[in-house]
């Protein structure tokens, strides 16, 4: 098959609440769309996940931490202000950690070209002994490990556009030089990490690459940072697996946060992921849904855009409707183009101690 997508009806049955930003009609809108467009039609299969075993989770997370999901998804508890842990919450964290799993087992086994995990819940602000930001289980952190122990991958790169800084997945990775991880992120914006003098410690120094953007940063700024950073890195780097942290909440109507990416605009990023997987690493390549919760304005329109690029389709006439465009006017800033420039200078002196393609 060309592209999996990987999907379980389970994934809308986690709720911390109705109103909750992480609720299950991130999944449910998306699937109505892509039905609506006859995406299956075409090479994109929807595939179940298995549910990741507990050798998985503490590959990345520590004993006492899972002792304390198991124990909480009992009775119900709380982690932090917008992280609860609802009754039940473990099985359902072990079935979205495993459908990131499923999906790099299906592109590392050649049942599938490339593949991405629609999952619920998110992953990327967990650490190895917390969970926070709506995540409790890091999915592509487990999925990125499970590779490495399972299949032998030596060389991993991370890419992590969720509009915030997936600080759970830096801390996990920062030490490590089998894992390259870069994120591109909006910079004020919580967690608040992320800083481009944020490299990487001990032998993982420079595997560590923070791109913050400002507020009102669109298209052509990400454009510009895959072009000037992520793909000088990740050909010296040459990964064997490519991992995206594909979040959503950078899209011109998330209500959480204040960039400026349009549905076609990640139909862009994508490709342009997959044509670097296809240069470096004969095409492996996976995603894993992080943020996202523009629920009707956005996500049914980026998630077809980043599945259709994932399957090669033509993308071109993706867009949302016109009358969301007046959002976009006043969202993006024309001047952001500059501060981008500037960041991508600044990381790439700073990374220059690291790789010779910045020298």
């Amino acid at each position: 098959m060309k592209t999996a997508l990987v999907f379980h009806k389970s994934y809308l049955e986690h709720e911390q609440t109705s109103t909750h930003p992480e609720r299950k009609e991130r999944l449910a809108y998306t699937l109505d769309q892509l039905n609506e467009e006859g995406i299956f039609e075409f090479n994109v299969k929807i595939v179940p996940p298995e549910k990741a075993e507990e050798e998985d989770i503490l590959a990345v997370h520590t004993k006492d931490y899972l002792e304390f999901l198991k124990r909480e998804s009992k009775t119900g508890g709380i982690i932090d202000w917008d992280t609860v842990i609802p009754v039940g919450l473990y099985e359902g964290a072990l079935l979205a950690a495993g459908g990131a799993i499923t999906a790099a087992k299906l592109v590392a086994d050649g049942i599938a070209e490339n593949a991405f995990a629609m999952v619920r819940p998110p992953g990327h602000h967990a650490k190895p002994n917390i969970g926070a930001g709506f995540c409790y289980l890091n999915n592509i952190a487990i999925a990125v490990r499970w590779l490495q122990r399972k299949r032998g991958f030596s060389r991993i790169l991370i890419l992590d556009w969720d509009a915030h800084h997936g600080d759970g997945t830096q801390e996990i990775f920062y030490k490590d030089p089998t894992v390259l991880f870069i994120s591109l992120h909006q910079m004020p914006l919580y967690p608040g990490t992320g800083y481009p003098d944020e490299v990487g410690a001990g032998e993982g120094e420079g595997y560590t690459v923070n791109v913050p953007l400002p507020p009102g940063a669109g298209d052509e700024c990400y454009m510009l940072v895959f072009d000037e950073i992520i793909e000088p890195i990740a050909h010296s780097f040459r990964p064997e697996f490519i991992a995206i942290s594909a979040g959503q909440d950078n899209h011109f109507t998330d209500p959480l946060t204040s960039l400026a990416l349009t549905a076609n605009g990640y139909a862009r990023l994508m490709s342009k992921a997959k044509n670097l997987a296809k240069e470096l690493c004969e095409g492996r390549m996976f995603a894993v849904l992080e943020g996202g919760y523009s629920i009707e304005m956005a996500l049914p329109y980026t998630n077809l855009a980043i599945i259709a690029a994932m399957a090669g389709l033509d993308t071109s006439n993706i867009r949302e409707p016109e009358s969301y465009l007046k959002i976009l006017k006043k969202v993006k800033d024309p001047n952001a183009i500059v501060k981008v420039r500037s960041t991508v200078e600044r990381v790439k002196k700073i990374h220059s101690l690291y790789w010779s393609c910045f020298f």
